[in-house]
């Protein structure tokens, strides 16, 4: 269920500029990691601040496409999936206890 607050702010400001949001918001944290990660950057506040402003627009972007149920159900199959590959993986690969 999509917050009402959200969704009020999806009614208030509009489809298309909450929807560009979501890109800008993602561009932002993409930003973030690529600075923690190339330039050993100590960026974790700026990270945090960044994933919190994508995910709330993650919520944006599915009630207004009337997607939240569907991404849900593929998001658990697409669990159960990384799942089924990491219990192929340890069949391969043992721990390095178990070595």
């Amino acid at each position: 269920m999509t917050n009402p607050i959200l969704k009020r702010a999806l009614a208030t400001w509009g489809e298309q500029a909450q929807m560009l949001m979501v890109v800008e918001e993602m561009s932002e944290l993409m930003k973030e990691i690529l600075k923690n990660i190339n330039r050993k950057k100590d960026n974790i506040a700026e990270i945090i601040e960044e994933t919190a402003d994508v995910e709330i627009m993650l919520e944006q972007l599915k009630e207004n496409y009337q997607i939240v149920e569907k991404v849900a159900a593929y998001k658990a199959d697409k669990i159960k999936m990384i799942e089924s590959r990491l219990n192929e993986w340890d069949k391969t690969h043992p721990k390095a206890e178990e070595k």
